[in-house]
């Protein structure tokens, strides 16, 4: 007698997304939708028109007395060399060297900080966290204050530089460049032909290269100290995530310290990186507040490009000069800024790996 066993019958799985779904994920997300079209991509477009118009800022930008006026507003302050394009070249030098240092600083200190709260030999770490984090959570103004009365000529600061030799700066009222004054400290005074003679945006190119000045350095010292704290604590979460199994081994095969993090814990912080570097990027290239409770007076030494967007609309009140052809013409520089950043942060991760 042969006895025939069929094969069980398999249910058809359905592919892709059922009936239904798509419909009901559309209506979850719509109020997140909604939200971000009305306060994100439609004063984008607005203000993407009124950089292409004659708009004053006053009435509806949509009115009928306002003209397109194609790319006239980007030519004056890019262009025709008159002092908007001068303060928007200065504004741009600025933002420029406060993000060039700032966010490598700060990365690097936060990242430091991390690792040595995580070592599981190190007592009261706890302590040492708080210790760390209290400067993010204190008021921006009292450390601006602060900050001012440290680096003021006859502040703290100057009086431990004078104790060991060192006549300190007048920090606040400083506009030269720190580059160029450690190039004047071996002999150089001034620049090549082909770095004074062509100039960009305003400013000559042996000015982009000075650096940022004295008071923008204070500045960027201020920056590093009270936002490290926040960053620390993201990296940490991000270490104590990482299983201890391939370490623990590595350490056992006879691995140091400095090449268990290198080849085995910073490759597997890359997205904590990416993630905490755009948002590092973003902070410092917008900074403003800490520029205009400190430096008002001595704004060409620290001028934001956000700073010169709100003081060149509320003089000149021509809103589409200064506000929207502004914001639309660094637009570029920016994504180029985040571009480099994700390429250097791919590369020190994957360099760990390939060696």
């Amino acid at each position: 007698m042969t006895v025939t066993v069929s094969a069980p019958s398999r249910a058809r799985v359905p592919k892709g997304i059922r009936r239904g779904e798509t419909l009901a994920g559309w209506i979850f997300t719509s109020p997140v939708l909604i939200i971000l079209g009305v306060f994100l991509l439609v004063p984008v477009l607005m203000a993407l028109w009124v950089s292409v118009s004659d708009w004053s800022g006053r009435g509806s930008p949509f009115s009928g007395n306002v003209s397109y006026v194609g790319l006239e507003n980007y030519a004056a302050i890019t262009t025709n060399g008159g002092l908007p394009t001068r303060d928007f070249g200065t504004a741009l030098r600025n933002n420029a060297w406060y993000v060039l240092l700032v966010v490598p600083l700060q990365t690097a200190l936060s990242l430091f900080l991390a690792v040595l709260v995580n070592r599981a030999i190190l007592r009261g770490r706890g302590v040492f966290r708080t210790a760390f984090y209290f400067p993010s959570v204190t008021s921006t103004v009292a450390i601006t204050v602060l900050w001012l009365f440290l680096f003021s000529a006859s502040g703290t600061v100057n009086a431990i530089l004078a104790a060991i030799g060192i006549n300190g700066p007048s920090w606040w009222n400083d506009p030269s460049g720190v580059v160029h004054n450690l190039l004047r400290a071996v002999g150089i005074t001034s620049g090549p032909d082909v770095l004074t003679q062509n100039d960009f945006l305003g400013l000559s190119w042996w000015n982009w290269l000075a650096g940022p000045s004295v008071a923008m350095s204070a500045l960027i010292l201020m920056s590093v100290f009270t936002t490290s704290g926040t960053f620390m604590l993201l990296f940490l979460a991000a270490l104590q995530n990482i299983g201890g199994d391939v370490q623990e081994a590595a350490l056992m095969d006879g691995a140091g310290y400095l090449k268990i993090f290198y080849r085995i814990s910073l490759p597997q912080l890359r997205p904590a990186l990416s993630a905490l570097g755009i948002i590092t990027f973003t902070q410092t290239w917008n900074y403003y507040f800490q520029a205009r409770v400190l430096l008002e007076p001595q704004e060409a030494m620290t001028l934001p490009v956000a700073m010169d967007v709100l003081r060149g609309y509320m003089g000149a009140g021509n809103l589409s000069l200064v506000m929207a052809a502004m914001s639309m013409a660094v637009l570029p520089v920016i994504l180029l800024f985040l571009l480099a950043q994700k390429l250097v942060i791919e590369g020190v991760t994957m360099s760990g790996i390939k060696n």
